[in-house]
């Protein structure tokens, strides 16, 4: 335990002494903020660093948990790189959890929660790739997260988008396999009394990667987000494709929201889908 008051919404920096060759047990790929590595020598009380290199990668540290008074209570997004919030400007925290965050923060009934992002980036519910899958993940990166109340489900695309478009083929998955692995993430969280929330997928027409997109995969993206919108299943639904899509072609991102690569969204889009989320999902009833 640490001594350190940390104000709400306040950005907290770690640091780590390793004074001999150590490979990382943990990465965390792309997360937007800056991390410092220095050279030789144990600079952890610096405030500058005279020799360093800089990632957007996190190492070691998995989270940090705060000591609070009354009733506070979380929300956890899992999903993938558009939870991370790839497409953002680094270091100004503009995902959209941490739009969030700000949201809950300004609202009195619900200044007491705070947000936790789960995203990984290339990340699927039911096969690994870039980290493990979000059913393996679940009980890590949600259900066990201090506070865990409630949890928005972003997570589908890279399930239908990754087998073809790195030529694995065992790992094609129908939409009704997808609808069942969202419903297992649903029925344990609800077993631990979260609720949960789902987003429609967001679009993805343009990507400039070979195989990417094709019009049979935008027809199981579009079957599945029928599904989320209207079988029922989730607490309640949290409508993002509606936010980021562009009416006069909803395969694509409207390009005011988008960072140029036609799947991510930009700063403005990311406020867009923040901005998109009713609070009174995150008020004590």
């Amino acid at each position: 335990m640490v001594p350190l008051e940390v104000p709400a919404l306040g950005d907290l920096s770690v640091s780590f002494y390793l004074p001999d060759a150590v490979a990382a047990v943990t990465e965390h790929t792309e997360g937007l903020q800056t991390t410092y590595i220095s050279g030789q020598g144990n600079f952890t009380g610096a405030g500058t660093l005279a020799s360093q290199t800089t990632t957007h990668n996190f190492y070691f540290l998995s989270g940090v948990d705060v000591q609070v008074r009354g009733n506070a209570r979380a929300v956890v997004a899992i999903g993938d790189s558009v939870t991370v919030g790839f497409g953002s400007t680094p270091d100004l925290n503009q995902r959209w959890p941490d739009l969030l965050a700000e949201r809950l923060q300004s609202n009195a009934q619900t200044a007491r929660v705070a947000v936790v992002n789960a995203g990984v980036v290339g990340n699927r519910i039911l096969h690994d790739l870039v980290g493990t899958n979000a059913l393996a993940r679940l009980d890590r990166d949600v259900l066990v997260q201090t506070g865990a109340a409630y949890l928005i489900v972003l997570q589908g695309n890279a399930d239908i988008l990754i087998p073809g478009a790195f030529g694995l083929p065992a790992e094609e998955v129908s939409v009704a396999q997808i609808i069942q692995g969202y419903g297992q993430i649903i029925d344990r969280a609800r077993a631990l009394g979260l609720k949960v929330y789902g987003s429609p997928l967001n679009p993805l027409e343009g990507y400039p990667f070979p195989g990417f997109w094709t019009a049979a995969r935008e027809n199981r993206r579009q079957a599945v987000n029928h599904w989320i919108r209207t079988s029922g299943a989730f607490d309640a639904v949290i409508d993002f494709d509606a936010v980021l899509r562009d009416p006069s072609h909803p395969a694509r991102l409207l390009p005011a929201y988008d960072s140029g690569d036609h799947v991510h969204p930009n700063d403005a889009g990311y406020r867009a889908m923040a901005d998109a989320i009713d609070l009174s999902l995150f008020e004590e009833k």
